[in-house]
């Protein structure tokens, strides 16, 4: 498993497996505490796992949570998405910074997202399961939401929105998200 920096937001990290492929199909290790603790990180701090089930052109996000915030560990490990982060921490080299992924079942490749930025994504495949392990427990008190289709993100949605929350969709701009915080 090799991780490599994200250039665009300070703190994160790509972990991509080491696939090993046969006539059965493949294995990888998804998860190796070794070489999370490599890069600075406390593989004990993850302390719940979900999984979420999208169809194609389903968004999800942008997602983040207020007070300490919550960093992830974010796979597709069925199908295809369109991952996005936005840096939201004010004291960060990467601040407003955006960085766009395609995870999918065929790397298993895993994202580590700041406590901090904002999170979302768009189903590509048909069916695309993603996976999260998570640092903090969710409180629905310190959930925080930003406008997918904001025009100062200006975020490159690869499909037409197919279905998202109705949170999602009445979700405050970016310049409403910042007001609230400093607020």
């Amino acid at each position: 498993m090799k991780a490599t920096e994200v250039p665009e937001i300070a703190g994160a990290y790509l972990f991509e497996p080491t696939p090993y492929a046969d006539e059965r199909g493949f294995f990888c290790r998804t998860f190796d505490a070794d070489v999370v603790r490599s890069v600075g990180l406390d593989p004990d701090a993850f302390v719940q796992d979900s999984l979420s089930r999208s169809v194609r052109g389903v968004l999800r996000g942008l997602h983040l949570r207020s007070g300490a915030g919550e960093a992830k560990l974010v796979r597709c490990s069925y199908g295809q998405i369109f991952d996005v982060v936005v840096d939201l921490r004010a004291d960060s080299p990467t601040y407003l910074e955006r960085a766009f992924f395609e995870l999918s079942d065929e790397t298993q490749a895993t994202l580590y997202i700041p406590a901090g930025c904002a999170h979302g994504f768009q189903a590509l495949s048909e069916t695309a399961d993603t996976s999260y392990r998570i640092d903090r427990p969710h409180d629905p008190a310190e959930d925080v939401t930003i406008a997918f289709d904001d025009p100062e993100l200006a975020i490159p949605w690869p499909l037409p929105v197919t279905s998202a929350s109705a949170r999602d969709h009445k979700a405050p701009s970016l310049a409403e998200v910042l007001r609230q915080r400093k607020g």
